[in-house]
């Protein structure tokens, strides 16, 4: 249903009409302006949602594998140590030990939250530092063994480039080619591995196409083979069901900011026995593993966005995997549209697509102008022009490659948004078909 509301614009002053998309807000009655314009086009906050610049429209975010948005809740949870408790966890005053006491709580409800001990937890600035961390240590730890790791091609670039420095220092990378849907078998890995094998490192779930790989299986044929095996969960944590006992993994990378915590802070979880190399040196903090003072409020934050992705977790996953599926179904009856990624082993808010002649890099802005904020695959290589590496690792032909459009949700998005996406693709689609046959 669209409503038709005076929104008065501060650059005139002059009410004008506008349409919103009326789902989670009404407007006050007997109101004259429920909106207001600011100098640079974007609108106030209405009822929860913002109003597009562009078609003054509420946002639909559907982006949430680069980035999520951060809850009131957790933005509460960190407000104390960015003013009052401000200490440095490493001072022996009493400020200093407010600050270390909320953060060894943060670790212990970050260790809980993944089935990991509280001593199993470093805290980092990231995904992307927990993945060279890992490749650093084991590499230099275990180089009496050998010069060989294994990884597979469709890992995010914070995994791929570590390795190609190492191969550079005279490694040997074997890269696990996955199948047509983005799978990688045990079978497969323990071909690849050999006598000199130090470090096996999965990824849990894929950023570009969703698929989640059986790590317990691989982590298995690993150890079967005596080989340390590392996953980066930066897409599984918060999203699935998870516990890194359970899994056997011996190490595994976190982000904060992908289960709807602040940016900058992740962990990575090292079994115990199995101390980590340095990558950072200086004041010895995280047990004389990662240097560079705590930053206490994000990991309050980290800590607190976590354990509320896991409560009620499988009841929340029923319902983004609800809306996932009407995705897909709704999409794939526009002409040419691929799926893809595992039609059934996949994250449940995420669903991935390819569109024969579209390219992704012009689809995106379109959406855009109506408010729709999507992507064509990883946030870091959103601004190359190259078709995505997982997507040709696949099998995927270049030219169908280049028009990938990714959509990634979490609980925060409703029914109501997917209609209008649905609504809305297949003329943005057909538009740019057009477009581009001229």
């Amino acid at each position: 249903m669209r409503e038709f509301i005076p929104v008065t614009n501060l650059n005139n002053g002059l009410p004008t009409y506008e349409t919103i998309l009326n789902r989670d807000f009404t407007t006050p009655k007997g109101a004259k302006s429920c909106v207001t314009l600011t100098d640079n086009g974007v609108c106030a906050m209405v009822g929860g949602r913002e109003i597009n610049r562009f078609m003054h429209t509420p946002r639909i975010y559907v982006d949430n594998a680069a980035t999520s948005p951060m809850p009131e809740a957790v933005l509460q949870a960190m407000m104390p140590y960015l003013g009052v408790s401000f200490g440095n966890p490493s001072s022996t005053h009493s400020y200093g030990q407010e600050a270390q006491q909320a953060l060894e709580t943060a670790r212990k409800r970050i260790a809980q939250a993944i089935g990991a001990y509280n001593n199993e937890i470093y805290f980092t600035s990231g995904g992307t530092e927990a993945d060279n961390w890992i490749v650093h240590s084991v590499s230099k730890q275990q180089a009496k063994k050998g010069k060989h790791l294994i990884s597979t091609k469709i890992e995010h670039n914070a995994m791929l480039r570590p390795l190609e420095n190492l191969q550079a220092d005279g490694f040997e990378i074997t890269l696990l080619e996955p199948d047509r849907f983005g799978m990688i078998t045990p079978e497969q890995l323990t071909q690849a591995i050999r006598e000199d094998t130090l470090l096996v490192s999965i990824m849990s779930a894929n950023n570009v196409v969703g698929t989640v790989l059986p790590i317990q299986a691989l982590c298995a044929a690993a150890h079967k083979r005596n080989v340390l095996f590392h996953t980066d969960a930066v897409q599984a944590v918060g999203h699935i069901r998870l516990d890194v006992h359970a899994l056997g993994v011996d190490f595994l990378s976190i982000s904060a900011h992908k289960f709807h915590g602040p940016k900058g802070v992740g962990a990575l979880f090292s079994k115990l026995g199995l101390p980590v190399t340095p990558l950072i040196a200086g004041g010895g903090q995280e047990k004389g593993r990662r240097s560079g003072t705590e930053n206490v409020a994000s990991l309050v934050g980290m800590a607190a966005a976590l354990e509320a992705s896991v409560t009620d977790l499988d009841a929340h996953l029923q319902s983004i995997a609800r809306l996932r599926d009407k995705l897909i179904a709704g999409i794939l009856k526009i002409p040419g549209a691929h799926l893809t990624g595992d039609p059934v082993h996949r994250l449940p808010g995420l669903a991935s697509f390819l569109f024969e002649q579209v390219p992704g890099q012009l689809l995106i802005p379109e959406l855009d102008k109506i408010g729709i904020c999507a992507s064509s695959g990883a946030a870091c290589s959103a601004a190359s022009k190259d078709a995505s590496h997982v997507l040709l690792a696949m099998g995927y032909p270049p030219a169908l490659a280049h028009g990938a459009l990714r959509l990634s949700l979490s609980r925060y998005n409703t029914e109501a948004e997917i209609d209008v996406i649905l609504e809305a693709l297949p003329n943005i689609v057909r538009s740019v078909r057009q477009k581009q046959s001229v």
